[in-house]
């Protein structure tokens, strides 16, 4: 029974009563009785390997019966049994505080989340990926425009101007299942997109798939078998911006009519809408908190829109057209502009904690030189590592400084065409992007170079000693 401690129990006082013998033994007893003494003596045993005492039977007052040696097995297989009996007590109530620690430890994660004061060092572990790694997935006619992948990081679904949605698989790449596009005119008959497909969202527990498109509407679809659910109708204009609210079924939508909408998509149901900006809003995200933040384009603001208490804070500080936005977590963002600059905020301060002019360098003759413009940017959740992507054939990952006050370039990625899209997965293992000939939201440039497809880019990590 080697790992089992097993209590010898103390037995008390037992009387084990004398045998009579020959005559004169009875003579002596008469003669210690006569003097008072005592016939019985009082045995105590503490060892198991001792002879098993007697024990009195209830019915009896004088008669005693030894143990026998069956008796003994079965006594101590008893006490065998309650001493496992006891130790799975103990060790449940151990297990039990565990958990109680764990999920402590959650609840303080939570709140950390929730004050956006909670940080994955993911920086000093990221390394630059093998360029032979990196996957190109092609099945769209256009350029892409907008992905996102499952809460699981299992598939991937990508929007195009070919007005067609694709699920992918990550594993091994293979398309799972294809939304085709429709021809403009077939929108009475047709069940999809018949117009470039802009924006989408997922929700967080992955029942809702959300897309929007340049003929101002918004389709809702199972994940799973990709059928159509709802479709929302109410923007005037492109729909340019798709947010699902983390643990809820509250979605945002921006267009390039100045407004913010709010839906409840498990109840089909429109809420409000909400008005402020002054030019096109280009692109919205959210996260935990009932509130979003987006940008307006040419009025060149950012603004955090805080639904219960319906306000909005105004933030300003890019010279160009603000076209991307991601929440790093729920007090910092970062967003990137048509002036080739890219910014790190917080909620609390409404200028840029700091800002890094030509973040992809620029183009051009001497005295004509233009920036690449920023068409996308994404943020690993609650870390200090952001991904900018343009047309200057690189997407660059950042490492944000101390306090989010300095932005740091980590590597590039080699990768030819507008990168149109970025997302991290959700453990930081991958980044996907979504590449076309041309820019999201317009023809300005061809590159015709460029390959329309969704690329898996697969980090490497080193150990971190003390991690």
């Amino acid at each position: 029974m080697s790992g089992l401690f097993i209590k010898k129990k103390s037995v008390g006082p037992v009387r084990r009563r004398r045998t009579q013998g020959n005559d004169s033994e009875g003579t002596s007893q008469k003669v210690r009785k006569k003097n008072g003494a005592h016939l019985r003596e009082e045995i105590e045993s503490d060892s198991d390997t001792e002879r098993a005492p007697t024990r009195k039977k209830p019915n009896e007052d004088e008669e005693y019966l030894e143990e026998t040696a069956q008796e003994k097995k079965l006594r101590l297989a008893k006490e065998y049994l309650q001493q496992l009996q006891e130790q799975e007590a103990e060790r449940k109530e151990d297990e039990e505080e565990e958990d109680q620690d764990v999920i402590g430890n959650r609840l303080q994660e939570d709140v950390l989340e929730q004050r956006g004061k909670l940080q994955r060092p993911l920086a000093k572990e990221l390394l630059p990926p093998d360029p032979t790694e990196i996957r190109l997935l092609r099945g769209h006619q256009g350029p892409i425009t907008c992905l996102v992948i499952s809460p699981d990081d299992s598939y991937v679904f990508t929007g195009s101007k070919d007005c067609s949605i694709i699920k992918w698989s990550i594993c091994d790449g293979k398309k799972m299942h294809k939304i085709p596009g429709g021809r403009k005119g077939s929108e009475s008959t047709h069940v999809g997109h018949t117009a470039h497909v802009l924006c989408m969202a997922l929700s967080s527990d992955g029942k809702y798939l959300a897309s929007g498109d340049r003929n101002k509407l918004i389709f809702i679809w199972d994940p799973l078998t990709c059928q159509n659910l709802h479709k929302f109708q109410g923007h005037r204009d492109a729909v340019s911006g798709l947010s699902f609210q983390n643990g809820t079924h509250q979605l945002f939508s921006v267009s390039h009519d100045r407004s913010v909408k709010v839906w409840n998509v498990a109840e089909n149901a429109f809420i409000e809408t909400l008005f402020g900006h002054q030019d096109v809003i280009t692109g919205v995200d959210s996260l935990s908190r009932e509130r979003c933040v987006t940008v307006g384009g040419r009025d060149g603001t950012m603004r955090v829109w805080k639904i219960v208490e319906e306000t909005q804070l105004v933030f300003s500080g890019h010279e160009g057209s603000i076209d991307c936005v991601r929440l790093i977590n729920e007090e910092h963002v970062v967003t990137g502009a048509d002036d080739g600059s890219l910014a790190l905020w917080t909620v609390s301060k409404k200028k840029p904690l700091t800002q890094v002019k030509r973040a992809h360098g620029f183009y051009g003759d001497a005295g004509l030189e233009q920036p690449y413009w920023i068409s996308s940017v994404a943020a690993a959740l609650n870390s200090d590592v952001v991904a900018s992507g343009s047309h200057d054939g690189y997407i660059h990952v950042w490492r944000c400084g101390e306090g989010f006050r300095s932005l740091n370039p980590l590597f590039t990625v080699p990768l030819v065409g507008f990168v149109n899209s970025l997302q991290f997965s959700s453990s930081a293992d991958f980044l996907v992007a979504g590449v076309g000939q041309e820019h999201r939201l317009g023809r300005w440039w061809r590159k015709k170079e460029a390959k329309n497809g969704l690329y898996i880019i697969p980090f490497k990590k080193t150990l971190v000693l003390g991690s």
